[in-house]
């Protein structure tokens, strides 16, 4: 079975609390409950599957403060401690522009930050088709961060100026 994203609701946090990433890692993704117990406008979440098991979360941000025109924010992308090493995280952000297509069609973009001391989680970024922006951001917990960007497919079809989707 392949791996799957799928949207999940905030009432369904049962389906996702067992993810955990190692402490060192917390520093860079938060954790399940932190996602869960902060409510924020515009933030959507998703779960990474496995053969119907959850081994992964990220949210989605509608309302990205570092997002140009139509562009959505990438955070909290987190793959399970038990399941790292497997390529999930490779896949997910590989499937994840089409995915981001069909869930937001009205947007063109993708934007993350990623701190400069997670050199892994850069490798990976830059690997699955995000490229580094000019600008650096101050607004990390622990350190300076990169921003990074990926177009969505079909993102050129769209002719919306550089206003925000709602």
């Amino acid at each position: 079975m392949a791996l799957e994203l799928r949207p999940i609701p905030a009432r369904d946090y049962d389906l996702v609390r067992h993810i955990a990433v190692a402490p060192d890692q917390v520093l860079f993704s938060g954790t399940i409950a932190q996602a869960f117990n902060t409510a924020e406008d515009g933030v959507d979440f998703h779960a990474i599957f496995f053969q119907g098991a959850a081994v992964g979360f990220f949210k989605i941000d509608r309302a990205y403060g570092l997002a140009q025109g139509l562009e959505l924010g990438l955070r909290g992308f987190m793959i399970d401690h038990r399941h790292q090493q497997k390529r999930y995280a490779t896949r997910a952000l590989q499937v994840m522009p089409d995915y981001l297509r069909h869930h937001y069609p009205n947007h063109t973009g993708l934007v993350l930050t990623v701190d400069l001391r997670n050199p892994t989680a850069i490798s990976l970024y830059r690997k699955t088709g995000f490229t580094q922006a000019q600008d650096l951001h101050f607004g990390g917990l622990f350190g300076l961060q990169l921003v990074m960007r990926m177009a969505l497919p079909g993102a050129e079809r769209l002719d919306f100026g550089n206003r925000r989707a709602q």
